[in-house]
């Protein structure tokens, strides 16, 4: 049977960790203190007006949320931060918006998702922070979430990332003194994470692996976190006639996605595409190959990926995703794209899109024009991470490619216009069923998951709540861990 995590397992161990978090001044977050900053404690949100976006300080695990400030130091909270994609870049009418991950800690939304998995384990007495290590298989942002969350709660990092991915993702790792393992490949090349992963599990007990593509607490953190930040920015944003059309995602560790299942439960008819790169269209052509959109590992459908929820499929050309990361960064691009009648502060913010990001906001103009959505559909989708995290992937483009000019600039423009509904599948029930059966590959050959578990994925009509529900456990959890510290007594 799949595992809820809704009691403790090991009282010794729990008693070591509370005392650890005790000795090293460390409260824990609760999922609903995320999705609602207003319910921290005001002697925490006092503090963290001295404490930096990105400063390791276990004070912001409190700064896990979409709803910071924009500012790198001392911000409080606010709203949720979204940014709108006007028709003049996007060519269609219906109305485009994007969270936006970049003021997380870390700048990317991965550490919730790494919050999700760690937590859990620690409050029932899995994971004992002054023996075990944390593994983060990832293809870049995981690994760094987990990374950040770990060195807060006093943990020890292992971070394992494909070697061919941007150099800051190496970077800020090697800076943060987490344990660096490097695969070969590059964003496709999953399968080499896991076998990493196997290597560590026969060989290094103490190391515990929180492998994204099979813990819930991924998709349970989004569901409760990202998807209660997205229909709290659409319940802003909307008008008298306004539809919530659909949410977009590219698949990835399928955490994300998650989110998806959420607003489906407060938007009954809207629709979740799931986005993959047209290099390695897994879902959509049972595909494979190697492809550029940073953010998105396949070659596999993850464990956690509810694809009975998944309405349609779409394949983004990689090259779009770097035509547009150039005219979105470029002097250049912001210049054409001001004279297309693009607003400054919108040009402003453009950087705030990732390459996965940009790859997201492709598949929602495929969606719209797909349904042939007008004014009143609004499609929300995330913006995981920034430019900032692909800096040096521009320079390299400008070495390889030249100088970008106005020509190109107008060009890749147009091709944002002139994207197709080619490459894009609504999905029946059977094939829904085909993506699910995917994961018998992955996960009971390779992966040694049991058979009952994938059939019960499927069959059993309560079970996707129950995982996804999670977090109301472990609220009650978290505060009576916090309260065995007394550390907010102490405050």
């Amino acid at each position: 049977m799949i595992e809820i995590i809704d009691r403790i397992v090991d009282q010794t161990v729990l008693d070591k960790t509370i005392e650890h978090f005790k000795e090293k001044g460390i409260i824990l977050p609760t999922f609903e203190q995320m999705k609602n900053p207003d319910l921290i404690p005001q002697k925490i949100k006092d503090e963290l007006k001295n404490i930096g976006l990105w400063d390791l300080h276990p004070l912001n695990l409190f700064r896990i949320t979409w709803k910071n400030e924009p500012t790198e130091t001392g911000g409080g909270f606010g709203n949720v931060n979204y940014l709108e994609i006007p028709k003049e870049i996007t060519g269609v009418d219906a109305r485009i918006f994007a969270i936006v991950g970049k003021y997380f800690p870390t700048g990317a939304h991965k550490v919730g998702a790494a919050y999700g998995c760690l937590a859990p384990r620690l409050i029932t007495g899995q994971f004992d922070p002054t023996y075990h290590k944390a593994v983060w298989p990832s293809t870049g942002n995981y690994c760094r979430g987990g990374a950040f969350d770990s060195y807060l709660m006093g943990v020890t990092a292992v971070a394992i990332l494909p070697e061919e991915m941007s150099r800051e993702r190496f970077s800020w790792l090697e800076d943060i003194g987490a344990e660096v393992i490097a695969t070969p490949g590059s964003e496709s090349n999953v399968k080499e994470i896991y076998d990493e992963c196997w290597n560590i599990k026969r060989s290094r007990p103490d190391h515990i692996i929180f492998n994204q593509f099979d813990e819930f607490g991924n998709s349970a953190w989004h569901y409760n976190v990202t998807g209660a930040a997205i229909e709290e920015a659409f319940e802003q944003i909307k008008g008298k006639s306004s539809r919530f059309a659909a949410y977009v995602s590219a698949t990835g560790s399928a955490g994300t996605i998650a989110a998806g299942d959420y607003l489906k439960t407060k938007y009954t008819d809207s629709k979740i595409t799931a986005s993959e790169a047209l290099q390695c269209p897994t879902l959509l052509m049972n595909g494979f190959g190697a492809h550029r959109i940073e953010g998105i590992g396949d070659k596999h459908v993850p464990w956690v990926h509810n694809s009975k929820n998944t309405d349609v499929v779409t394949a983004i050309d990689d090259e779009d995703c770097i035509r547009v990361l150039r005219l979105f960064n470029e002097p250049t691009g912001h210049a054409y794209l001001k004279e297309a009648g693009v607003e400054a502060e919108i040009i402003e913010d453009l950087h705030l899109l990732g390459i996965s990001s940009i790859a997201n906001i492709l598949s929602a103009i495929k969606t719209a024009k797909y349904y042939e959505m007008d004014s009143d559909d609004v499609i929300f989708t995330v913006a995981t991470d920034s430019a900032d995290m692909y800096l040096s992937r521009l320079q390299e483009l400008t070495d390889e490619r030249g100088q970008y000019k106005e020509t190109q600039a107008a060009a890749d423009l147009d091709r944002v216009h002139g994207t197709s509904i080619d490459y894009l599948q609504e999905l029946t029930y059977a094939d829904r069923k085909k993506v699910h059966n995917l994961k018998y590959f992955t996960w009971i050959e390779q992966q040694e998951k049991d058979i009952e578990d994938l059939n019960q994925l499927w069959y059993d009509k309560t079970i996707w709540q129950k995982l996804f529900n999670q977090p109301e456990k472990w609220d009650e959890m978290i505060n009576d861990f916090n309260e065995k510290t007394g550390l907010l007594k102490d405050l």
